[in-house]
């Protein structure tokens, strides 16, 4: 698995360049079990991500826990931006609708919808404890480690497993 250098200060090119195996292993686990109606194939996912974090002129990234928390963040937004687009398209993107018969019914494919309500399920988690969404974002997004999350926060990596335990609960609970 390729990574940053330890001491490393990388600009965007650098940091994505060394990383671009694990990106792409992070994102297909986030893709993985899509079947036909997978929003974005591995590949393209990465790509969007590069072209995402490389719109931010000037940011450079000191270690790898960084830099993947950021790409994480990156990949979460766009996976969600993109079904939230082909969701609008779906309802014809702002044009009446007419029913033909009560039949009918434009059904959102499950795992879209999943990936939607997991979104919010976050964005609520961020209102009740900013560290224990970081925490989701970054194991789930980022792929990192207890160890690492715990790096990157600047904790321990036993809050890290409690923040891990506490947010399983409520996403369960917010995902019924």
């Amino acid at each position: 698995m390729d990574q940053l250098p330890a001491d490393a200060d990388m600009p965007v090119d650098e940091a994505f360049a060394s990383a671009y195996a694990e990106l792409r292993r992070l994102a297909r686990s986030r893709l993985r079990g899509g079947g036909r109606n997978t929003v974005l194939d591995t590949t393209a996912l990465v790509h969007e991500t590069y072209v995402k974090l490389s719109q931010r002129a000037g940011v450079r990234f000191p270690d790898r826990a960084r830099f993947l928390v950021y790409a994480g963040r990156a990949m979460r937004s766009i996976i969600v931006d993109l079904v939230r687009h082909r969701q609008t398209a779906r309802q014809g993107g702002g044009v009446g609708h007419v029913t033909l018969t009560g039949d009918v019914v434009d059904a959102v494919p499950a795992e879209e919808e999943h990936i939607l309500r997991v979104h919010e399920a976050l964005q609520a988690m961020e209102q009740v404890d900013q560290r224990m969404a970081r925490v989701v974002e970054m194991r789930y997004f980022g792929g990192l480690s207890d160890v690492e999350i715990a790096h990157a926060l600047g904790v321990t990596d036993r809050t890290v497993r409690r923040d891990w335990e506490q947010a399983r609960l409520f996403l369960a609970e917010a995902l019924k």
